[in-house]
């Protein structure tokens, strides 16, 4: 039977036969797909630079259009699926990633490659709140609701297992299938989308404002890392941007960002969490890859020194819900922190001086808290928000994870340019230090009583 609409929704018929899986695989694959496209980039770094050229920091911006686009872009899409329903958002996003991926595996020049990632991250910024929207609205147990999230993020554990070795092997014939595996796979994720059930709106106009000025402010955050001769300029309008972002939504009759969402106390402490997990998560593999390949590894070899760390990722993650349900999010997400930390210390000492198995063990230690952070902070967060709002809160979080990851790239890339030993050295140190002040939020403001 379906369930009554709230006032100002659609009706939605999640509770139909086969609904809620085929809901399931349609949000893992588009998972999937835009994990796939972040970590698979790395070890082709090199071959991009060798065929289309750029430095650094060219490098970065081909990294970092994609997560710019993706961080700028979350807040808005996690509106556009609860004003438009998750269902609409996702097959959108989806038909757009894959229609990017192709452009940029045909792009002739860096110019247009980093334009279409741009283009790619935006698609995959109304896929990533929509996929887990759907997730939320088709598993309204709490408790089932934690094993669907776990099963969701087996998609980017997968992505992120597969990412290294498979962007080594494709890039042996060419860099540009990096982009176009991500093809078939969102094909697929459309076809699953037929059997989807309809998903509930929540009518409201669009914040214009508030999507401009959170933009602006993250593209001068990130701009300024980068591009060092110019920082102090692109800070200021970073600020100026950021305030502007804030008043408008405290004034805006629909904010993108409603006010009260983030003084719930489980979306401040998730937000924290997420940016602080994506500077290790993300930034390590960004340095380590182009450090080991400056070492003479190839594209193959590199990928595979990350495949132990990405495995551990996708053999835990179906084992996290039970752990969470036994021992509390709080123990779960506090000790993932503590062991990414030591991981990343660790790695920071040794790599380009250790034996390059002795560098793939330690960083199993950073793989450890994929599993055991995101999926426990993502539940938490569905659960402590209304249903109606699902899509916002998960942007909201995404969004401090892309933007996370895009300023550790961003700021890592600048370390390199004084050596690229030391600055990966600096970075990673770096990485540990914001881990464990994440490992410090999560004690203080996760609730011990918390079983989802």
């Amino acid at each position: 039977m379906t369930r009554a609409a709230p006032p100002g929704e659609a009706a939605s018929d999640f509770t139909q036969p086969g609904s809620a899986t085929a809901t399931l695989l349609a949000a893992l694959l588009g998972f999937f797909v835009v994990t796939l496209d972040a970590v698979i980039v790395n070890v082709a770094l090199p071959a991009v630079r060798a065929d289309l050229g750029g430095g650094i920091a060219g490098l970065q911006w081909v990294v970092d259009a994609y997560t710019l686009a993706f961080a700028a872009f979350l807040l808005s899409a996690g509106s556009l699926a609860d004003r438009i329903g998750a269902k609409r958002a996702f097959g959108w996003g989806v038909g757009g990633f894959v229609a990017a991926s192709a452009a940029c595996g045909l792009a002739p020049s860096l110019a247009m490659l980093v334009g279409f990632r741009l283009v790619q991250g935006t698609a995959a910024a109304v896929v990533m709140p929509s996929s887990m929207a759907l997730i939320g609205q088709a598993f309204p147990d709490p408790v089932k609701r934690g094993r669907a999230v776990a099963w969701w993020a087996m998609g980017g554990a997968v992505a992120s297992s597969a990412g290294p070795v498979l962007g080594g092997l494709l890039t042996l014939a060419s860099w540009r299938w990096i982009f176009l595996v991500n093809v078939p796979v969102g094909a697929a994720a459309l076809v699953l989308l037929v059997r989807v059930g309809r998903s509930a709106r929540h009518r409201a106009p669009f914040d214009w404002a508030g999507q401009a000025t959170g933009a602006v402010a993250m593209a001068a955050l990130v701009f300024g890392a980068i591009d060092a001769h110019r920082a102090g300029p692109a800070l200021v309008v970073s600020g100026i941007a950021g305030v502007a972002f804030a008043v408008v939504q405290a004034r805006a009759k629909h904010p993108m960002v409603p006010p009260a969402l983030m003084r719930t106390r489980a979306v401040v402490v998730a937000v924290v969490i997420g940016f602080a997990f994506m500077v290790g998560y993300y930034g390590m593999p960004f340095v380590v890859s182009l450090l080991l390949q400056h070492h003479g590894l190839s594209a193959l070899d590199t990928g595979v020194v990350f495949l132990p760390m990405m495995l551990t990722g996708l053999v835990l993650t179906p084992l996290v819900p039970r752990l969470v349900e036994c021992a509390g999010a709080r123990r779960v997400v506090v000790s993932g922190l503590l062991v990414m930390t030591i991981g990343l210390a660790a790695v920071a000492e040794t790599a380009g001086s250790a034996p390059v198995w002795a560098t793939a063990a330690l960083m199993v230690l950073v793989g450890l808290g994929g599993p055991t952070v995101i999926p426990p902070v993502i539940a938490v967060l569905l659960a402590a928000v209304p249903g109606k709002q699902a899509g916002i809160a998960s942007g909201v979080l995404n969004t401090s994870r892309q933007l996370g990851g895009a300023l550790a790239v961003a700021v890592f890339g600048a370390l390199l340019s004084a050596g690229i030993a030391s600055g990966t050295r600096v970075s990673l140190l770096l990485a540990a230090a914001v881990a464990v002040l994440a490992a410090l939020t999560a004690y203080k403001g996760l609730s011990r009583k918390d079983r989802r």
